[in-house]
């Protein structure tokens, strides 16, 4: 199709928008391991991981054989205050590249909390809400999850009390003013309001913090208040099920032009937007209808795709949360302050793993200075500022469409930029000011790690 007939922004109609979520793990061969109980080691139970998670976010965890889970109407009702999302043609991008490649991202910044998380915060949120339950309690990153759920938790009127990964408590105060504005308690993690808090300062004094312990302070949380439960926003099969909608919208749009990706590029930190980005792709490649590269990205400083060891493990620091078999860097992995708070975890969704431990989907890492270098060029160009973790994926975009030119092909590339970098503004005055700097943890670091992981055989 001449270019010419393909708009700047692709808008789905709101009759086109999906009604359902689908679950990848219907149609995959080799399905994720089985989640185990911390305690027996033995596959969780419905009923235990119940105590944990609303009992039907327990119920989606679960289910790898139904494709298609109908998005209640109330969540549908909500999607459509900023979805469906625009597929936007970087055409400023492809003239000042000079490339032949075809470039488009999927935004999800169109929404107060300025990413993808919303997709599930409110789907975890209304759930909750409907199991009459009181509040919930999280973890966060870089703080785009828990500014969603205190979004989602205050449309629904439930409390929310987030764990915010200290580094990132005092790298973003803004994103922390944004959940308090919306009603969220906003604690830095790690810290002493929790027994496993304690013990994490206690075993590493001074240290910045992880996602890991984070989520170990949330789940203790949740599991000694009454009418509390567990939400998390990356990971999880559950959360890969919301976030379908990213890729769904973005194959419906794409589709709607006639237009096949070549490749699709997500940047990875849990797994939560990239593998909501390319489920349906991925789901086409295992139902042998098309193929495509798809490329995870994940900051160097933290490569547990490309550089970690695919067993079991726990799923935080602490080591109350149940085991999951993932590519890992050891649970006691506690990555290096860098700006990309969202990818800071040590393990990768049991979903990606598997597929690509099945070889159904590529990897690599990058550095912290490329990474904001091409944040830069595509916010002078596209007029987007994008945050540290999107930007993963358009360092890696801007690679793939150089090839492109040097080989003259004219191939197809979707990126995912799961949202906005305002926020991250202390992040951008260091690259500007020259001050950035990139950090690779060593073999024997992540050795080190790593023989720390429970041995199970499984």
């Amino acid at each position: 199709m001449d270019n010419q007939q393909i708009p700047y922004k692709i808008y789905l109609e709101e009759s086109e928008m999906p009604k359902a979520w689908y679950n990848v793990r219907a149609d995959m061969i080799n399905k994720p391991a089985p989640l185990l109980d911390a305690r027996t080691r033995k596959p969780i139970t419905l009923e235990a991981l119940s105590q944990v998670f609303c009992e039907e976010l327990a119920k989606q965890e679960l289910d790898d054989t139904t494709a298609y889970i109908p998005i209640p109407q109330e969540i549908l009702d909500f999607y459509k205050m900023y979805r469906p999302a625009p597929l936007v043609r970087a055409y400023c991008l492809e003239k000042k590249l000079e490339t032949p490649a075809k470039i488009y991202y999927k935004f999800e910044g169109n929404n107060t909390s300025g990413s993808h998380k919303l997709n599930s915060a409110i789907a975890q949120a209304y759930y909750a809400k409907k199991q009459g339950l009181k509040g919930v309690t999280t973890e966060t990153g870089a703080g785009q999850w828990g500014t969603a759920l205190s979004m989602a938790c205050a449309y629904l009127d439930l409390e929310c009390q987030v764990y915010m990964v200290k580094v990132s408590y005092e790298q973003k105060p803004h994103r922390r003013e944004v959940m308090r504005t919306y009603g969220a308690t906003v604690t830095p993690s790690p810290s002493d309001t929790t027994a496993v808090g304690r013990q994490i300062l206690q075993e590493f004094p001074g240290t910045t913090g992880s996602l890991g312990c984070a989520i170990s302070e949330a789940v203790e949380a949740a599991s000694t208040r009454e009418g509390y439960r567990y939400v998390l926003g990356s990971v999880l099969n559950q959360v890969l099920l919301h976030q379908s909608i990213i890729g769904l919208e973005t194959k419906a749009a794409l589709d709607k032009y006639n237009i096949k990706p070549d490749i699709i590029i997500g940047c990875a930190g849990g797994g939560s937007n990239l593998g909501g980005l390319i489920s349906p792709f991925v789901g086409q490649k295992l139902r042998g209808e098309a193929d495509m590269r798809i490329i995870a990205v994940e900051p160097a400083s933290c490569p547990s795709l490309t550089r970690g060891s695919y067993v079991y493990d726990y799923c935080d620091t602490g080591r109350v949360c149940p085991l999951q078999k993932m590519y890992t860097l050891g649970s006691g992995f506690i990555p290096s302050s860098s700006h990309a708070g969202g990818l800071r975890y040590h393990g990768m969704s049991s979903v990606v793993s598997q597929l690509y431990h099945d070889g159904l989907m590529e990897a690599t890492s990058v550095e912290q200075t490329a990474v904001f270098s091409a944040a830069q060029l595509f916010a002078k160009v596209e007029g987007i500022l994008p945050a540290p973790e999107s930007s993963h994926a358009i360092r890696v975009a801007i690679d793939e469409a150089m090839k492109c030119k040097e080989t003259g092909e004219e191939k197809t590339i979707v990126f995912g930029l799961t949202g906005t970098g305002y926020f991250d503004m202390v992040a951008y005055q260091r690259f500007n000011d020259g001050k950035m700097g990139d950090y690779i943890p060593t073999d024997e670091e992540i050795a080190a790690s790593i023989a720390k992981t429970p041995v199970i055989d499984a």
